[in-house]
């Protein structure tokens, strides 16, 4: 009751600093109306509401927690924000932000964006016939979307830039902070550096690109989401990144589970993307399974020091045993 009573607190908090920012959103609106909180974000608070009179605007809160976990807040919000613009104003389809916070607001850390209608939850997209037509372009398309993002200009971002043996590092560095003795990480570890590839042309990577973020609809991709790991890097990393066992979700094919990696890679170099290297990408899929079971195994520090006990946090940091098998695969056999 007393845990239940806090949440209510803090929506009506939440809900009270919004509505004070209603003559600055829309000066034609009467205040907000259906703030909810939406599911997913592992380090980032998302809440949808909308407008009441006015324009109508159903819009989108994405703001910082008030207790940020180490390791988990990516480039940071403001950061974030400058990054969103930027992708916005050369095309790519992401939601254009309306409002950035100030502590003047009482509300937080973050921003106010667009909501673009669609689904991004991948189970629907995966299997909803609703979304057929969308699955059958999702690869090609999603290569044009990520030529677009590559093709952005980061000059002046707030953004690390990442070779990546500099990437490989960070993860060896944070597995070894979890204390957990895993030799098939070791293994991959060991693999991955004797093969790195060079740092070529480094472009500005989303960092998170995969089923999950991406917002669609029948006709296709409409968004790109959560934009807090972007940085300048190895264009192929965003490649592998997507083609990872976890993110296809029980289907077969490799790009998140809807298409063909041919797909991906004819629509990104046809979109003006550099040319793909094969083995560039498929060190970045081994890479990207590796990466996802550190972050599983820092999830797990979180349950065990009491930082995040939700059940979502639990079931999670459970499924470090299936990276081991996606790598195993991948280094023994050779995974599809």
């Amino acid at each position: 009751m007393i845990a239940a009573q806090g949440i209510l607190h803090h929506q009506t908090s939440l809900e009270d600093g919004l509505a004070r920012l209603v003559p600055t959103l829309d000066p034609a609106a009467q205040g907000i109306t259906g703030l909810r909180r939406l599911s997913g974000g592992a380090s980032q608070e998302t809440w949808s509401f909308r407008m009441d009179g006015g324009q109508g605007q159903h819009l989108i809160l994405r703001r910082e927690p008030s207790a940020v976990r180490a390791g988990g807040s990516g480039i940071g919000m403001a950061a974030e924000a400058q990054v969103i613009n930027r992708v916005v104003n050369a095309g790519v389809p992401a939601p254009r932000i309306e409002y950035e916070l100030t502590p003047n607001d009482g509300i937080g850390t973050g921003f106010i964006m667009t909501r673009i209608q669609g689904e991004a939850l991948p189970h629907r997209i995966l299997r909803d016939e609703t979304y057929a037509p969308a699955r059958k372009i999702f690869a090609r398309q999603a290569g044009e979307i990520l030529a677009k993002i590559h093709q952005t200009d980061p000059t002046g971002l707030p953004v690390p830039v990442l070779s990546p043996r500099e990437v490989l590092a960070d993860l060896a560095e944070r597995h070894s902070a979890c204390g957990d003795a895993r030799p098939v990480f070791s293994l991959a570890l060991r693999w991955l550096a004797e093969h790195a590839p060079d740092q070529n042309a480094p472009k500005l990577v989303h960092g998170d690109f995969r089923m999950g973020n991406l917002m669609l609809g029948p006709d296709g991709t409409r968004g790109v989401l959560d934009w807090e790991l972007a940085h300048v890097g190895d264009p192929m990393a965003d490649m592998g990144w997507l083609c990872m066992e976890s993110w296809r979700f029980g289907n077969a094919d490799p790009v998140g589970g809807l298409g063909r990696r041919e797909d991906l890679f004819a629509g990104y170099e046809a979109a003006g993307g550099d040319p793909v290297d094969l083995e560039t990408v498929r060190w970045w899929e081994i890479l990207s399974a590796l990466r996802w079971g550190v972050i599983i195994e820092e999830m797990g520090s979180w349950v065990r020091d009491g930082t995040d006990t939700s059940v979502e946090r639990h079931v999670i940091a459970r499924r470090a045993s299936e990276t081991e098998t996606i790598l195993l695969l991948h280094l023994l056999e050779g995974a599809p």
